[in-house]
């Protein structure tokens, strides 16, 4: 079954430049994890200073699927480079970084 992820995180404003070039060539080892930990239609949108991250996920175990791409070295990689542009958005749990959110409409 799929299901829809939506997350929330804050860009800071001084990197988001930085941000967007960084995007502009995601690492393949990075694609092939997220895809091997079942994400799928993944996107990043900005407003303002959040960053929207939307995605499928088809796998059957989510927190398994992202202990293994928290686990691998070139998402590690990745992540060392993009978290200095991001900081969480208030109300996110601690150790949180991109924050989940509320599915209030889903048109069927």
């Amino acid at each position: 079954m799929t299901r829809r992820i939506v997350q929330v995180v804050r860009l800071r404003p001084e990197k988001a430049d930085e941000y967007r070039t960084l995007h502009r060539a995601v690492p393949q080892p990075v694609l092939d994890r997220l895809r091997a930990c079942h994400i799928r239609n993944y996107s990043i949108h900005l407003r303002g200073d959040l960053l929207i991250g939307c995605f499928d996920y088809l796998g059957d175990d989510f927190d398994a699927d992202m202990a293994r791409m928290a686990a691998d070295e070139a998402t590690r990689a990745w992540w060392h480079l993009t978290a200095p542009c991001q900081e969480p958005v208030a109300g996110a749990a601690p150790g949180q970084w991109w924050a989940p959110t509320e599915q209030v409409f889903p048109m069927g």
